[in-house]
């Protein structure tokens, strides 16, 4: 027959587990509306440098720029990677490192030899215990992002394309869909070119995109002016297109760690209420099978003395 003590004491120990839950998910969810706002609030300037480097795309060569250089046969590829410092956060890690995996994997395949840059304690444990080299890990980004850090990875990232360290640089991470929902990322930095997101999203976008650069010039109606000359104009825009990008990665897996952790405590509390009630149920039955046992020891005691 169970053990009462052992059941309440079972008890009072998941109880005090759903109050730390149900306290990390109002965290979570106070955190998830500052890095929502801060990332919508980004997301208009990003795709707009986006799209403005898209309009320049069409009208010069990639010779023009050593940042638009298209390595015929790339050997090298460094991969950016952005996840958490924290757990208990669901799948926010796993469902990225998965879908990386299989991306390095195609890649060496083909004979690319990879390497890692990480952001998040997370990534950075996960891959050094891997085949893949982790050449830079960038700690204390993620919970106090801000443009000067995003500026300093993508100056890094820019250095290794332009010194030929790297053929090709891409950025992992998870973008915000949601308060109940993401979705991983893993999109081209180098050689510059309209973001190569691989999501079923990339299509749908790139033609909105095309779209809004074809009606805007179809409005002006003349070809644009560069002032001042586009050399000038390309050595300032595409660096900080690069900056724009890594900080909305930043801020973009920011949100989705926090709508991911909100959804992850919410459902561990709604566990331990299910799993108190059965503790309960269980306990109620012990207790009145005890209860039972006892009365009829009684009765039995007094028929003997009867006897």
């Amino acid at each position: 027959m169970p053990n009462l003590k052992d059941i309440r004491t079972r008890i009072e120990s998941v109880k005090n587990t759903r109050k730390i839950t149900k306290a990390m998910k109002m965290v979570a969810a106070a955190k998830l509306r500052k890095a929502q706002d801060r990332m919508e609030a980004s997301r208009p300037y990003a795709r707009r440098m986006q799209s403005i480097i898209g309009g320049l795309a069409g009208r010069i060569e990639p010779e023009s720029h050593p940042l638009l250089a298209q390595r015929p046969e790339p050997k090298k590829t460094l991969v950016l990677i952005v996840a958490s410092d924290r757990g208990l956060c669901g799948g926010f890690n796993t469902n990225l490192f998965r879908q990386l995996d299989r991306f390095l994997d195609e890649q060496r395949i083909a004979g690319e030899v990879q390497e890692l840059a990480t952001v998040g304690k997370k990534a950075f444990n996960h891959y050094k215990k891997s085949d893949f080299e982790v050449v830079e890990h960038y700690d204390q980004v993620i919970g106090d992002i801000n443009f000067k850090k995003a500026k300093r990875i993508a100056d890094d990232l820019i250095e290794g394309f332009l010194d030929e360290t790297y053929d090709s640089v891409y950025v992992a991470y998870n973008r915000f869909v949601s308060a109940i929902a993401t979705d991983w990322v893993i999109g081209r930095l180098f050689p510059l070119s309209l973001a190569e997101e691989l999501t079923e999203e990339t299509v749908e976008r790139g033609e909105q995109i095309a779209d809004e650069i074809a009606g805007e010039g179809a409005e002006g109606g003349d070809e644009f002016i560069y002032e001042p000359e586009l050399k000038t104009l390309l050595d300032q825009i595409l660096p900080a297109h690069v900056q724009v990008q890594v900080m909305q990665a930043l801020v973009e897996s920011e949100a989705s760690e926090q709508a991911s952790r909100m959804t992850a405590m919410d459902n561990a509390t709604n566990n331990a209420s299910d799993m108190i009630d059965s503790l309960t149920l269980e306990y109620n039955r012990a207790r009145q099978a005890y209860i039972t046992k006892e009365i009829v020891e009684i009765v039995s005691g007094a028929e003997s003395l009867k006897g």
